[in-house]
Protein backbone atom coordinates (compact mmCIF):
# COMPACT_ATOMS: atom_id res chain seq x y z
CA UNK A 1 0.00 0.00 0.00
CA UNK A 2 2.53 2.66 1.33
CA UNK A 3 4.54 1.76 -2.43
CA UNK A 4 1.16 2.45 -4.59
CA UNK A 5 0.70 5.89 -2.48
CA UNK A 6 4.28 6.72 -3.16
CA UNK A 7 4.21 5.89 -6.77
CA UNK A 8 0.74 7.91 -7.30
CA UNK A 9 2.17 10.71 -5.14
CA UNK A 10 5.45 10.83 -7.83
CA UNK A 11 3.14 10.97 -10.83
CA UNK A 12 0.18 12.52 -9.47
CA UNK A 13 -1.45 10.72 -12.72
CA UNK A 14 -4.23 8.10 -13.14
CA UNK A 15 -5.31 7.72 -16.91
CA UNK A 16 -7.09 11.17 -17.67
CA UNK A 17 -7.47 11.67 -14.19
CA UNK A 18 -5.41 14.22 -12.76
CA UNK A 19 -4.76 13.24 -8.72
CA UNK A 20 -4.27 15.72 -5.37
CA UNK A 21 -1.81 14.37 -2.58
CA UNK A 22 -4.45 14.90 -0.19
CA UNK A 23 -6.94 12.77 -2.43
CA UNK A 24 -4.05 9.88 -2.54
CA UNK A 25 -3.45 9.96 0.97
CA UNK A 26 -7.12 9.73 1.72
CA UNK A 27 -7.30 7.01 -0.42
CA UNK A 28 -4.12 4.98 1.16
CA UNK A 29 -5.71 5.85 4.76
CA UNK A 30 -8.95 4.20 4.07
CA UNK A 31 -7.32 1.17 2.27
CA UNK A 32 -5.12 0.11 5.03
CA UNK A 33 -8.32 0.79 7.66
CA UNK A 34 -10.68 -1.33 5.26
CA UNK A 35 -8.40 -4.22 4.90
CA UNK A 36 -7.73 -4.40 8.79
CA UNK A 37 -4.21 -3.18 8.93
CA UNK A 38 -4.77 -1.00 11.57
CA UNK A 39 -7.90 -0.85 13.99
CA UNK A 40 -10.25 2.45 14.13
CA UNK A 41 -8.96 3.26 17.53
CA UNK A 42 -5.51 2.90 16.06
CA UNK A 43 -6.35 5.41 13.60
CA UNK A 44 -7.88 7.88 15.91
CA UNK A 45 -4.68 7.36 18.29
CA UNK A 46 -2.48 8.08 15.58
CA UNK A 47 -3.50 11.24 14.66
CA UNK A 48 -1.66 14.06 16.37
CA UNK A 49 -4.58 16.52 17.59
CA UNK A 50 -1.73 19.13 18.35
CA UNK A 51 -0.55 19.40 15.34
CA UNK A 52 -3.98 19.14 13.64
CA UNK A 53 -5.20 22.34 15.94
CA UNK A 54 -1.92 24.09 15.35
CA UNK A 55 -1.73 23.53 11.72
CA UNK A 56 -6.20 24.62 11.65
CA UNK A 57 -5.29 28.10 13.75
CA UNK A 58 -2.15 28.98 11.79
CA UNK A 59 -4.29 28.37 8.52
CA UNK A 60 -7.00 30.79 9.88
CA UNK A 61 -4.43 33.24 10.27
CA UNK A 62 -2.65 33.16 7.33
CA UNK A 63 -6.04 33.02 5.40
CA UNK A 64 -7.23 36.12 7.13
CA UNK A 65 -3.57 38.08 6.36
CA UNK A 66 -4.19 37.31 2.92
CA UNK A 67 -7.94 38.40 2.94
CA UNK A 68 -7.62 42.00 4.77
CA UNK A 69 -4.22 42.71 2.08
CA UNK A 70 -2.35 43.73 5.09
CA UNK A 71 0.16 40.34 3.94
CA UNK A 72 0.51 42.03 0.53
CA UNK A 73 1.34 45.47 2.01
CA UNK A 74 3.60 43.90 4.21
CA UNK A 75 5.50 42.15 1.56
CA UNK A 76 5.51 45.57 -0.01
CA UNK A 77 6.96 47.34 2.22
CA UNK A 78 10.26 44.76 2.26
CA UNK A 79 10.80 45.56 -1.77
CA UNK A 80 9.82 49.07 -2.32
CA UNK A 81 13.20 50.08 -0.54
CA UNK A 82 14.92 48.26 -3.58
CA UNK A 83 16.88 51.01 -5.26
CA UNK A 84 18.02 48.65 -8.09
CA UNK A 85 17.80 44.26 -9.69
CA UNK A 86 20.23 43.01 -7.45
CA UNK A 87 18.19 44.99 -3.93
CA UNK A 88 15.65 43.76 -5.51
CA UNK A 89 16.48 40.07 -5.51
CA UNK A 90 17.69 40.80 -2.33
CA UNK A 91 14.80 41.84 -0.74
CA UNK A 92 12.61 38.89 -1.93
CA UNK A 93 14.93 36.65 -0.93
CA UNK A 94 15.58 37.32 2.74
CA UNK A 95 12.15 40.00 3.54
CA UNK A 96 9.61 37.12 1.89
CA UNK A 97 12.42 34.39 3.23
CA UNK A 98 12.04 35.90 6.76
CA UNK A 99 7.99 36.42 6.39
CA UNK A 100 7.69 32.25 5.20
CA UNK A 101 9.53 31.65 8.60
CA UNK A 102 6.67 33.80 10.85
CA UNK A 103 3.96 31.71 8.47
CA UNK A 104 3.68 29.22 6.39
CA UNK A 105 5.50 28.86 3.55
CA UNK A 106 2.52 28.05 1.25
CA UNK A 107 1.15 31.50 2.32
CA UNK A 108 3.73 33.60 1.53
CA UNK A 109 3.69 31.66 -2.03
CA UNK A 110 0.00 33.01 -2.70
CA UNK A 111 0.74 36.44 -2.28
CA UNK A 112 3.85 36.45 -3.34
CA UNK A 113 3.24 35.26 -6.72
CA UNK A 114 1.29 38.04 -8.04
CA UNK A 115 3.41 40.19 -6.47
CA UNK A 116 6.30 39.27 -8.21
CA UNK A 117 4.98 39.40 -11.98
CA UNK A 118 3.54 42.62 -11.45
CA UNK A 119 7.45 43.90 -10.57
CA UNK A 120 9.08 41.95 -13.51
CA UNK A 121 6.30 43.29 -15.81
CA UNK A 122 6.76 47.23 -14.36
CA UNK A 123 10.44 47.11 -14.17
CA UNK A 124 11.18 44.88 -17.26
CA UNK A 125 12.84 42.22 -15.37
CA UNK A 126 13.03 38.75 -16.61
CA UNK A 127 9.23 37.42 -14.56
CA UNK A 128 11.93 33.64 -14.17
CA UNK A 129 14.27 35.39 -12.40
CA UNK A 130 11.98 36.85 -9.73
CA UNK A 131 10.02 33.89 -9.39
CA UNK A 132 13.13 31.70 -8.88
CA UNK A 133 13.81 33.97 -6.21
CA UNK A 134 10.40 33.65 -4.27
CA UNK A 135 10.65 29.81 -4.61
CA UNK A 136 13.83 30.03 -3.13
CA UNK A 137 13.27 32.76 -0.18
CA UNK A 138 9.82 30.68 1.14
CA UNK A 139 12.01 27.48 0.80
CA UNK A 140 14.94 28.78 2.08
CA UNK A 141 13.58 30.80 4.96
CA UNK A 142 11.27 28.43 6.32
CA UNK A 143 14.19 26.41 7.55
CA UNK A 144 14.92 28.38 10.53
CA UNK A 145 11.49 27.91 12.11
CA UNK A 146 9.69 25.38 13.57
CA UNK A 147 6.73 27.16 12.38
CA UNK A 148 8.37 28.11 8.90
CA UNK A 149 6.64 24.79 7.21
CA UNK A 150 4.66 21.53 8.01
CA UNK A 151 7.44 19.35 8.19
CA UNK A 152 9.28 21.72 10.55
CA UNK A 153 6.23 21.06 12.98
CA UNK A 154 6.87 17.61 13.01
CA UNK A 155 10.22 18.22 13.40
CA UNK A 156 9.28 20.37 17.05
CA UNK A 157 6.65 18.60 18.30
CA UNK A 158 6.69 14.71 17.78
CA UNK A 159 10.18 14.90 18.39
CA UNK A 160 8.94 16.58 22.46
CA UNK A 161 11.29 19.72 21.29
CA UNK A 162 10.88 22.06 25.11
CA UNK A 163 12.04 25.06 23.34
CA UNK A 164 11.48 24.58 19.62
CA UNK A 165 12.18 28.26 18.80
CA UNK A 166 15.73 28.56 20.43
CA UNK A 167 16.83 25.49 19.19
CA UNK A 168 15.82 26.07 15.73
CA UNK A 169 17.53 29.21 15.69
CA UNK A 170 20.64 28.35 16.95
CA UNK A 171 21.16 25.52 14.88
CA UNK A 172 19.70 26.45 11.71
CA UNK A 173 19.40 30.50 11.45
CA UNK A 174 23.07 31.14 10.66
CA UNK A 175 23.47 28.35 7.78
CA UNK A 176 20.06 29.91 6.60
CA UNK A 177 21.00 32.93 6.38
CA UNK A 178 24.17 32.20 4.42
CA UNK A 179 21.94 29.55 2.31
CA UNK A 180 20.18 32.87 1.47
CA UNK A 181 23.10 34.48 0.52
CA UNK A 182 24.17 31.59 -1.65
CA UNK A 183 20.77 32.01 -3.67
CA UNK A 184 21.30 34.99 -4.56
CA UNK A 185 24.93 34.49 -5.94
CA UNK A 186 23.50 31.55 -7.76
CA UNK A 187 21.05 33.50 -9.21
CA UNK A 188 23.13 36.44 -10.44
CA UNK A 189 25.55 34.09 -11.92
CA UNK A 190 22.86 32.26 -13.64
CA UNK A 191 20.71 35.28 -14.87
CA UNK A 192 23.53 37.89 -14.88
CA UNK A 193 22.04 40.10 -17.99
CA UNK A 194 19.27 40.69 -15.92
CA UNK A 195 20.87 42.57 -12.94
CA UNK A 196 21.00 45.98 -14.23
CA UNK A 197 22.45 48.96 -11.84
CA UNK A 198 20.06 51.41 -13.19
CA UNK A 199 17.97 52.70 -10.12
CA UNK A 200 14.42 51.65 -10.00
CA UNK A 201 11.38 53.35 -9.12
CA UNK A 202 7.80 52.27 -7.69
CA UNK A 203 5.00 54.54 -8.20
CA UNK A 204 2.64 51.55 -7.16
CA UNK A 205 1.04 52.13 -3.58
CA UNK A 206 0.49 49.08 -1.39
CA UNK A 207 -2.48 47.52 -1.67
CA UNK A 208 -5.32 48.50 0.54
CA UNK A 209 -6.21 46.55 3.09
CA UNK A 210 -10.11 45.99 4.84
CA UNK A 211 -9.62 47.92 7.95
CA UNK A 212 -11.55 45.68 10.58
CA UNK A 213 -10.34 42.58 9.58
CA UNK A 214 -6.28 44.16 8.91
CA UNK A 215 -6.70 45.84 12.60
CA UNK A 216 -7.28 41.74 13.97
CA UNK A 217 -4.47 40.21 11.97
CA UNK A 218 -1.89 42.71 12.67
CA UNK A 219 -3.00 41.60 16.65
CA UNK A 220 -2.92 37.98 15.88
CA UNK A 221 0.74 38.63 14.32
CA UNK A 222 1.66 40.43 17.26
CA UNK A 223 0.30 37.49 19.19
CA UNK A 224 2.72 35.32 17.74
CA UNK A 225 5.67 37.28 18.28
CA UNK A 226 5.38 38.23 21.56
CA UNK A 227 4.37 34.42 22.70
CA UNK A 228 7.35 33.27 20.36
CA UNK A 229 9.92 35.75 22.24
CA UNK A 230 7.91 35.11 25.54
CA UNK A 231 8.76 31.04 25.18
CA UNK A 232 12.31 32.13 23.93
CA UNK A 233 13.32 34.10 26.76
CA UNK A 234 11.96 31.36 29.65
CA UNK A 235 14.10 28.98 27.65
CA UNK A 236 16.93 31.06 28.27
CA UNK A 237 16.13 31.57 31.66
CA UNK A 238 15.71 27.98 32.72
CA UNK A 239 12.02 28.67 33.02
CA UNK A 240 9.13 26.95 32.02
CA UNK A 241 6.37 28.40 31.02
CA UNK A 242 2.66 26.80 29.16
CA UNK A 243 3.53 28.74 25.74
CA UNK A 244 3.53 25.63 23.67
CA UNK A 245 3.16 25.90 20.04
CA UNK A 246 -0.64 24.73 19.99
CA UNK A 247 -1.25 27.74 22.48
CA UNK A 248 0.56 30.04 20.52
CA UNK A 249 -1.62 29.37 17.54
CA UNK A 250 -4.93 29.14 19.28
CA UNK A 251 -3.97 32.43 20.35
CA UNK A 252 -3.33 33.93 17.40
CA UNK A 253 -6.26 32.83 15.70
CA UNK A 254 -8.65 33.76 18.69
CA UNK A 255 -9.18 37.55 17.40
CA UNK A 256 -10.05 36.75 13.66
CA UNK A 257 -12.17 33.44 15.04
CA UNK A 258 -13.98 35.81 17.72
CA UNK A 259 -13.81 39.02 17.01
CA UNK A 260 -13.82 39.32 12.84
CA UNK A 261 -17.30 39.52 11.11
CA UNK A 262 -15.37 37.89 7.99
CA UNK A 263 -14.85 34.49 10.26
CA UNK A 264 -17.52 32.55 8.19
CA UNK A 265 -15.52 33.42 4.37
CA UNK A 266 -11.79 33.01 6.08
CA UNK A 267 -12.72 29.65 7.45
CA UNK A 268 -14.44 28.66 4.06
CA UNK A 269 -10.82 29.68 2.41
CA UNK A 270 -8.43 27.95 4.73
CA UNK A 271 -6.22 25.02 2.78
CA UNK A 272 -8.63 22.07 4.38
CA UNK A 273 -7.25 19.79 1.53
CA UNK A 274 -4.25 20.09 3.62
CA UNK A 275 -5.64 19.17 7.11
CA UNK A 276 -7.16 16.15 5.17
CA UNK A 277 -3.86 15.36 4.08
CA UNK A 278 -2.29 15.34 7.92
CA UNK A 279 -5.46 13.50 9.34
CA UNK A 280 -4.69 10.62 6.56
CA UNK A 281 -0.73 11.02 6.88
CA UNK A 282 -0.78 9.97 10.43
CA UNK A 283 -3.07 7.24 10.06
CA UNK A 284 -1.21 5.55 7.04
CA UNK A 285 2.72 6.06 8.78
CA UNK A 286 1.07 4.46 11.28
CA UNK A 287 0.00 1.46 9.78
CA UNK A 288 3.57 1.32 8.18
CA UNK A 289 5.16 1.61 11.28
CA UNK A 290 3.29 -0.77 13.35
CA UNK A 291 4.36 -2.99 10.41
CA UNK A 292 7.63 -2.51 10.35
CA UNK A 293 8.25 -2.44 6.54
CA UNK A 294 9.68 1.09 6.77
CA UNK A 295 12.78 0.25 9.10
CA UNK A 296 13.66 -2.67 7.00
CA UNK A 297 14.11 -0.90 4.18
CA UNK A 298 16.12 1.79 5.46
CA UNK A 299 19.21 0.75 7.06
CA UNK A 300 20.40 2.18 9.99
CA UNK A 301 23.08 4.04 8.51
CA UNK A 302 21.22 6.48 6.95
CA UNK A 303 20.10 7.58 10.51
CA UNK A 304 23.82 7.45 12.10
CA UNK A 305 25.52 11.20 10.29
CA UNK A 306 24.45 14.20 9.47
CA UNK A 307 25.18 14.01 6.24
CA UNK A 308 23.99 11.25 5.22
CA UNK A 309 20.17 12.18 6.74
CA UNK A 310 20.71 15.37 4.99
CA UNK A 311 21.45 13.76 1.17
CA UNK A 312 18.54 10.89 2.10
CA UNK A 313 15.91 14.06 2.58
CA UNK A 314 16.72 15.99 -0.14
CA UNK A 315 16.65 13.09 -2.78
CA UNK A 316 13.45 10.74 -1.03
CA UNK A 317 11.52 14.30 -0.89
CA UNK A 318 11.55 14.69 -4.92
CA UNK A 319 9.93 11.33 -5.07
CA UNK A 320 7.27 11.17 -1.58
CA UNK A 321 6.21 14.56 -0.15
CA UNK A 322 8.85 15.98 2.62
CA UNK A 323 6.11 15.64 5.24
CA UNK A 324 5.24 12.26 5.15
CA UNK A 325 9.19 11.31 4.72
CA UNK A 326 10.07 13.14 8.00
CA UNK A 327 6.65 11.55 9.27
CA UNK A 328 8.75 8.12 8.95
CA UNK A 329 11.99 9.19 9.37
CA UNK A 330 12.05 11.17 12.77
CA UNK A 331 10.73 7.49 14.73
CA UNK A 332 14.07 5.77 13.59
CA UNK A 333 16.64 9.53 14.42
CA UNK A 334 15.22 9.30 17.68
CA UNK A 335 15.49 4.90 18.19
CA UNK A 336 18.68 5.35 16.82
CA UNK A 337 19.32 8.07 19.78
CA UNK A 338 19.65 10.71 17.19
CA UNK A 339 21.36 14.04 18.43
CA UNK A 340 19.21 17.50 17.62
CA UNK A 341 21.62 18.17 15.51
CA UNK A 342 20.69 15.39 13.47
CA UNK A 343 17.16 16.12 13.95
CA UNK A 344 17.76 19.48 12.36
CA UNK A 345 19.65 17.72 9.70
CA UNK A 346 15.83 16.15 8.73
CA UNK A 347 14.43 19.39 9.09
CA UNK A 348 16.86 21.18 6.69
CA UNK A 349 17.18 18.74 4.18
CA UNK A 350 13.60 18.18 3.88
CA UNK A 351 13.25 21.19 3.55
CA UNK A 352 15.45 22.66 1.05
CA UNK A 353 14.51 19.52 -0.85
CA UNK A 354 12.04 22.31 -2.79
CA UNK A 355 15.02 24.02 -4.06
CA UNK A 356 16.09 20.93 -6.28
CA UNK A 357 13.18 20.58 -8.35
CA UNK A 358 9.88 21.90 -8.80
CA UNK A 359 8.39 18.23 -7.18
CA UNK A 360 10.47 18.81 -3.80
CA UNK A 361 7.63 21.62 -2.23
CA UNK A 362 4.05 22.00 -2.70
CA UNK A 363 5.01 26.15 -2.57
CA UNK A 364 6.68 25.73 -5.69
CA UNK A 365 4.06 24.02 -7.55
CA UNK A 366 1.70 27.14 -5.98
CA UNK A 367 3.63 29.82 -6.94
CA UNK A 368 3.66 28.18 -11.09
CA UNK A 369 -0.43 27.15 -10.71
CA UNK A 370 -0.80 31.34 -9.79
CA UNK A 371 2.32 32.32 -12.18
CA UNK A 372 0.13 30.26 -15.38
CA UNK A 373 -2.74 32.59 -14.06
CA UNK A 374 -0.66 35.40 -15.28
CA UNK A 375 0.72 33.98 -18.14
CA UNK A 376 4.16 32.97 -16.63
CA UNK A 377 5.55 29.61 -15.99
CA UNK A 378 8.91 28.04 -14.82
CA UNK A 379 9.24 24.62 -16.80
CA UNK A 380 10.98 21.29 -14.75
CA UNK A 381 14.50 22.48 -16.36
CA UNK A 382 14.28 26.10 -15.93
CA UNK A 383 13.79 25.32 -12.49
CA UNK A 384 16.18 22.52 -12.08
CA UNK A 385 18.87 24.04 -13.90
CA UNK A 386 19.61 26.87 -10.86
CA UNK A 387 17.79 24.46 -7.99
CA UNK A 388 20.70 21.99 -8.59
CA UNK A 389 23.87 23.65 -8.05
CA UNK A 390 21.77 25.84 -5.16
CA UNK A 391 20.79 22.74 -3.75
CA UNK A 392 24.32 21.12 -3.77
CA UNK A 393 25.85 24.25 -2.17
CA UNK A 394 22.71 24.36 0.72
CA UNK A 395 23.60 20.65 1.76
CA UNK A 396 26.78 21.72 1.95
CA UNK A 397 26.52 24.35 4.42
CA UNK A 398 23.82 22.93 6.33
CA UNK A 399 26.15 20.19 6.78
CA UNK A 400 29.10 21.77 7.57
CA UNK A 401 27.54 23.70 9.89
CA UNK A 402 26.00 21.32 11.56
CA UNK A 403 28.71 18.62 11.90
CA UNK A 404 31.92 21.31 12.79
CA UNK A 405 30.56 24.00 13.76
CA UNK A 406 28.21 23.04 16.41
Amino acid sequence: MLAAVFLLIAIRQVGRFRLKIWQIMLGGALAVLATGQITLPGALRAINTEVMVFLFCMFVVGEALVQSGYLGAIAHRFILRSQNTSQLVLAILFGLGLLSALLMNDTIAIIGTPLVIALAARLRIAPKLLLLSLAFAITTGSVMSPIGNPQNLLVAMDSGMPSPFLTFGLYLLVPTILSLGAAFLVLRLMYCGEFYSDPVTFSEAPPACNGRLALLVRFSFAVILILSAVKILASLAGAVVPVTLPVIAICAAAPVLLFSDQRIRVLRSIDWPTLVFFEAMFVLMQSVWDSGFFQSFIGTGCVATIPAILSLSVITSQFISNVPFVALFQPMILQAGGTTARLMALAAGSTIAGNLTILGAASNVIIIQNAEKEGETLTFFEFARVGIPLTIIQVAIYGVWLTLVL
